[in-house]
């Protein structure tokens, strides 16, 4: 109970912050160094023998020893004194004291290069004290598995193929699910082999990859070349030297684990001290929860057993009474091979005859040599443990469609899940979780979502939302494989319980933060403020750009934004707005615009989650204007990245945004050239009531732009109704003498302008952007023209007639430039006026030659005009200062 009291003081840590202890102990954190040298010296103990009593035998080297096995001068002074105690027998209880520990720190293994932490401590240590000291001091993460690899202590031999397929299973499964590995820690018989299995997957793994947590669990008295651990204050690093010819009867620790725990209890030479505190520990650690993602799993234990002689008998025995599952490795030697061949057999077969002549079969020699009632014992405990077969797995090599290791040790927690503490859908609920937590989409495949089961969509939501946050997207690509839909999953709450479970490293997050440290100051009463999504559309207003519209809304005081309505299916409309997902209007609540898929595919996107976002943009039904938008909000964050990986990742992902959307444009395009130039600058309502083709030059997106069909639109726009065939100087013949129209020299595109001879079509030549341009050319040099008239010939004492038109020219340049600023601030609404709201063509044209631009709602421009000035890039003269539209062609280049 009094590990258990301890248990809610042991949780401060997250995954993260672990992750940094464990780097700033690698770098040499003094101040971390400190702190362990303070705290564990107050709370762990080691154990010495305070009263020598010479004992009957001689050490190896033929010195006088105590009853606990150390020599004289091992014991400390006070310990071959005379004492109260003399003459009485040597009692562990009575003459073994705790004191502070003196053997603790960082290992480097002399010659080998390997580093690791490590501790002696009592074997009465608190299971709650040990857990501690891992995580918040050691910095590991808490487990989502604990693997416990059992077997024989001496070296044994293994198929070469059953070696491989050992190592290769045991590190994968910790590797992937995130497990500790859990062994007798010594550089002999199964730990040799664990270590050495770590060791290949170090030397061929990346830095990206992660690291093994290798927990080796040792009895002190038994390493060899310990004298080199001991330092009062912790050794920094303690360097050890493995000496395997010189060891005699003791064990080298393994180099290849990465932490050690050392465990005393006072003596010299004893093996298995340490078997009663690593089951506690073991026990402890499976009774602890482990939260992320909205999903609590208990941590699992699961123990491989590999050869082995009685000791590992009873281990199993042991460990199959307490409910723990045991996966048995056929192949490897002794008990394991006598426990598979038995459970092979038929439940009938199975007799104590059956299992003696296996025991003879496996262990030979020392068969012979055991009495009746060792034999007796042996065969009742391996007839108990085969019979509890929900609770014992067999690997055998190429059977039973088992090729790994790794699986079976999953589908073994899974089987055992079943037989109890769990019942009907909280069992299949359970070995979700416990799928998800390892992070195996395999696992899942085959032993979860099968014929047995059928799944609703409401009961993948917890673990839909745990596989989002933990960035799991093969999870995410699965759930929605099997019916989850998004716009049932996404909801106001689903994105604000997201948005407040950002990746803490993200940039997004620290730009989050400062939005709400901008926040009004609160009373001191009231709790700091979390995260909204008005917050989050600030920042994404930012990225997006201000000509867009916030996502999501400020509720007023005392509101909040609902949804009322599910997101209906969003059908492409050419003619209408694109993308509204509508909402019913409630009095008090906050109407606003909800894209389902949009919304999640930002929240990825702003943590640089690439195969998350793929596999969201696929869901997408504005597939063209998501990817461009992505890749928008990617270059401007990448633009305040301060580290180079993520910074090279984001303009990776941004660029892979840009490729998608091209290709999604050139497969429309291909299909219908119309339409999909339609879609360039059709108003998103999902993304702020902007464009396409906005975003993309907004973003600089120069690959999407210079697409042939977008070419080909903007060549479209730029000559407005006029066919684009027409001559250059057909264009400025008729710009010159505009009755020239009339002729039929010049050709429009739409039938009814080709046909009439009206007012019409001077109209439709006047207003197309490639006249408008040289009208404006001509503009300047006629104001250029007159101002040199007016400077050299005729600068009179009074104003002439030419000096004031000057002064009117130059005032509507002053009103040009007051209204760029308003217009750019103001968002597009393009609409067809009606000819009374227009005023005169004739004066319109005469501003436009001017310089002077009227406002969308003062002018009769047709449509398409009005589209232009959303798609193709404004530039100032150099010289005087007008604002003309740039051609396609000059627009790439301008912006480059």
């Amino acid at each position: 109970m009094a590990d258990l009291g301890m248990v809610s003081n042991l949780r401060r840590s997250n995954s993260s912050l672990c992750k940094t202890r464990r780097l700033q102990h690698l770098f040499g954190n003094s101040a971390k160094q400190e702190n362990l040298s303070s705290w564990i010296p107050e709370n762990i103990t080691k154990k010495e023998c305070m009263y020598f009593v010479e004992s009957s035998k001689l050490s190896d080297a033929g010195k006088v020893v105590c009853e606990c096995g150390y020599t004289r001068q091992q014991h400390l002074e006070e310990a071959t004194r005379p004492h109260t105690l003399q003459g009485k027998d040597w009692d562990p209880k009575k003459h073994v004291q705790e004191m502070p520990t003196d053997a603790f720190g960082d290992i480097v293994f002399t010659g080998l290069g390997q580093k690791g932490k490590y501790v002696r401590l009592s074997q009465d240590t608190p299971s709650s004290v040990i857990y501690h000291l891992m995580t918040q001091y050691w910095g590991l993460d808490v487990p989502n598995l604990l693997i416990s690899v059992t077997g024989g202590a001496k070296d044994f031999n293994m198929k070469p193929r059953l070696k491989s397929i050992f190592r290769r299973g045991l590190v994968k499964v910790a590797q992937t699910t995130g497990a500790w590995i859990i062994t007798g820690g010594s550089h002999t018989g199964v730990m040799k082999q664990v270590g050495e299995a770590v060791r290949d997957f170090t030397l061929s793994s990346s830095y990206n990859e992660g690291e093994v947590v290798t927990v080796g669990i040792a009895t002190w008295g038994t390493v060899h070349n310990r004298e080199g651990l001991v330092h009062p204050s912790g050794s920094f690093p303690a360097e050890y030297i493995m000496d395997e010819e010189g060891q005699g009867h003791l064990t080298c620790l393994d180099s290849n684990h990465s932490h050690f725990i050392l465990v005393d209890d006072g003596t010299h030479g004893r093996y298995g001290v340490e078997i009663p505190l690593r089951t506690k520990l073991e026990k402890f650690i499976s009774e602890q929860t482990k939260e992320k993602g909205g999903v609590a799993i208990k941590i699992p234990v699961v123990c491989v057993v590999l050869e082995g002689g009685p000791g590992t008998l009873h281990t199993i025995y042991n460990a199959i009474t307490n409910g723990t599952p045991c996966v048995v490795v056929e192949g490897s030697g002794r008990v394991a091979d006598v426990i598979a061949q038995v459970a092979g057999l038929p439940t009938a077969e199975i007799t104590i005859a059956r299992i003696q002549q296996a025991l003879s079969v496996f262990f030979r020699e020392m068969f012979e040599t055991l009495p009746e009632s060792s034999i007796v014992e042996w065969t009742k405990k391996i007839q108990d443990i085969v019979r509890r077969r929900q609770l014992l797995t067999v690997f055998r090599e190429g059977k039973d469609g088992q090729q790994d290791v790794d699986v079976a040790i999953l589908q073994a927690l899974l089987k055992a899940s079943r037989s109890h503490d769990y019942f009907g859908h909280e069992n299949w609920d359970h070995q979700l979780k416990l799928a998800v937590a390892w992070n195996r989409v395999d696992i899942a495949r085959s032993e979860i979502f099968s014929d047995e089961r059928q799944w609703k969509p409401s009961e993948l939501h917890p673990v839909m939302m745990a596989a989002l946050i933990s960035n799991k997207p093969e999870f995410v690509k699965l759930f929605l494989e099997n019916g989850v839909r998004l716009k049932e999953f996404v909801t106001w709450d689903t994105l604000l319980h997201l948005y407040q479970h950002l990746d803490p490293s993200c940039l997004f997050h620290s730009k989050l933060q400062k939005v709400l440290a901008e926040e009004p100051e609160r009373p001191a009463c009231r709790p700091a403020p979390r995260v909204q999504m008005h917050h989050v559309a600030q920042v994404l207003r930012e990225l997006l750009g201000d000509f867009t519209q916030p996502l999501y809304p400020r509720p007023r005081t005392g509101e909040r934004p609902r949804l009322l309505l599910p997101v209906p299916n969003i059908k492409l409309s050419m003619q209408g707005v694109s993308l509204r997902s509508l909402y019913k209007r409630s009095s008090g609540h906050v109407a606003f615009t909800m894209d389902p898929v949009r919304d999640l595919l930002i929240w990825a996107i702003v943590q640089n989650r690439r195969e998350l976002a793929e596999i969201i943009w696929a869901q997408s039904q504005d597939c063209i204007v998501a990817a461009v938008a992505c890749s928008k909000i990617l270059k401007e964050l990448a633009k305040e990245e301060e580290d180079t990986d993520s910074l090279e990742e984001m303009l990776a992902l941004a660029d892979e945004c840009e490729h998608r959307a091209i290709g999604v444009f050139t497969e429309c395009h291909r299909k219908d050239e119309e339409r999909a130039q339609k879609l360039l600058t059709r108003v998103s309502e999902a993304w702020g009531r902007t464009t396409c083709l906005q975003l993309a030059l907004k973003a600089e997106d120069m690959k999407f732009v210079s697409h042939g069909g977008i070419q080909a639109f903007l060549t479209k726009v730029w000559w407005g109704q006029l066919c684009v065939d027409n001559g250059l100087w057909r264009v400025i013949l008729c710009m010159v003498a505009f009755p020239l129209l009339y002729t039929g020299l010049i050709t429009f595109r739409e039938r009814r302008l080709q046909a009439t001879r009206g007012l019409l079509r001077v109209r439709a030549f006047f207003n197309a952007p490639v006249v408008i341009f040289h009208l404006n050319i001509l503009s300047y040099f006629a104001f250029l023209c007159l101002f040199a008239y007016v400077l050299m010939v005729d600068f009179q004492p009074t104003p002439s007639w030419c000096e004031y038109l000057i002064y009117f020219w130059l005032f509507s340049l002053v009103c040009e430039e007051l209204r760029q600023p308003c217009l750019l601030a103001a968002p597009l609404r393009p609409r067809r006026l009606r000819p009374d709201e227009g005023g005169s063509p004739v004066l319109q044209r005469l501003l436009e030659q001017a310089g002077y631009r009227c406002h969308p709602a003062l002018r009769s421009w047709p449509e398409l005009q009005a589209h232009t000035r959303a798609a193709v890039p404004r530039a100032r003269h150099p010289v005087s200062g007008l604002h003309h539209v740039l051609p396609p062609a000059d627009a790439h280049l301008y912006r480059q």
